[in-house]
């Protein structure tokens, strides 16, 4: 994950929920399924990716993104390196989530296994999976999936750092 955080509020911690990226409600016509709703996040980097989607049903971490033609490669489908950031990505949200933004995260290691491909018009789902937040170092998993077919699996590990502060967050990093 890249060097700034993603977040999705859902508590106010020491009053850095008005300072938070959060998820906003989905638009009407997007083509998002029922139950996810639209993540604002810092950025330029992702912010050129497309939009994210959060969904946490269950206390099950899974953020959705849309395929379109802009994250093909020649082969017309969705180039690895986009999958791969997008599961990166997903790890990192997921384990500020789970931490409720109390910690950031930066990648130490990340693997990618890639197992099928994305089209256009896809949905893809990064079914995140935490495996261990320690004082230092934690470590995640996730499947990005198109239906129930899996795409990708990747595992991360990652440097537990200080939040964001106010001033970083507001600016969108």
């Amino acid at each position: 994950m890249p060097w700034f955080v993603f977040y999705c509020a859902k508590s106010d911690i020491k009053n850095r929920t008005k300072h938070w990226t959060h998820m906003t409600s989905q638009d009407k016509g997007t083509g998002v399924p029922a139950g996810f709703e639209r993540l604002k996040r810092g950025g330029p980097y992702m912010a050129n990716l497309g939009d994210l989607y959060c969904s946490r049903a269950d206390g099950a971490i899974i953020i959705g993104m849309r395929i379109s033609e802009q994250h093909t490669n020649m082969r017309g489908i969705a180039h690895g390196g986009m999958l791969a950031s997008l599961a990166d990505s997903a790890l990192g949200l997921g384990l500020t989530m789970h931490c409720e933004g109390r910690q950031s995260f930066v990648t130490v290691n990340l693997s990618t296994d890639f197992v099928d491909a994305a089209r256009p018009g896809d949905w893809v789902e990064a079914h995140v999976d935490i495996q261990k937040l320690g004082g230092r170092v934690a470590f995640a998993n996730c499947y990005l999936k198109v239906g129930e077919k899996r795409i990708l699996r990747a595992s991360g590990v990652f440097a537990v750092m200080n939040a964001l502060s106010p001033e970083q967050l507001s600016t969108g990093y």
